[in-house]
C-alpha cells in the first residue's frame, strides 16, 4: 500500500512539474478581408527553421471571420518564437504566390513586416513566451 501511494505521488508530481512549462498563445488577427477559407498560423523557434514549411514547430488554423479571427495554440514551452500567418481564402491549404514568389493571399507576421524584397527575418518577428501570451496581428492585403 505504501508503494502504491509513493508511486501515485510521483506521477502527480511529474505531471504538475511538466505541465507548468506549457503555455497558450492567443492570437487576435485583425484585417481579415472575408469569411472565405481559413486563417493559418505557423510558429517557428529559430532563424534556421523560419518560413520553412518542413520545419514548423506548431501549426494552427481556424475558419476565417471577416474583420477579426481568433486562434489559440496550446502546449508551447517557454522560449522565443516567431509567427507567420496567411489567409487561405480559396481553402487549398497552401499559400498561393505569383510567378515571382510574391504572396497572392494576405499574410502577416508577429511584429515584423514584409519588406520590398521579401519577408522579415526571424529576429524582426521574434517574441518571448514565458507564460500564457496574447498578441494582436494585422493582416497585410
Amino acid at each position: 500500500m505504501k508503494i502504491g501511494r509513493s508511486f501515485l505521488f510521483l506521477i502527480v508530481f511529474l505531471t504538475c512539474f511538466f505541465g507548468f512549462g506549457q503555455h497558450k498563445l492567443s492570437l487576435d488577427i485583425d484585417g481579415v478581408s472575408s469569411d472565405n477559407g481559413n486563417v493559418c498560423v505557423a510558429i517557428y523557434q529559430d532563424q534556421n527553421s523560419f518560413l520553412k514549411f518542413d520545419k514548423v514547430f506548431k501549426i494552427g488554423s481556424e475558419r476565417a471571420v471577416k474583420g477579426n479571427t481568433h486562434i489559440e495554440i496550446d502546449d508551447i514551452p517557454g522560449g522565443e518564437y516567431a509567427v507567420a500567418i496567411f489567409h487561405d481564402e480559396n481553402g487549398n491549404e497552401k499559400l498561393d504566390t505569383n510567378f515571382m514568389g510574391i504572396p497572392k493571399e494576405a499574410i502577416a507576421f508577429s511584429k515584423g513586416k514584409m519588406k520590398i524584397f521579401g519577408p522579415p527575418r526571424f529576429e524582426e518577428c521574434a517574441f518571448a513566451i514565458v507564460s500564457n501570451t496574447k498578441i494582436r496581428i494585422n493582416m497585410r492585403q
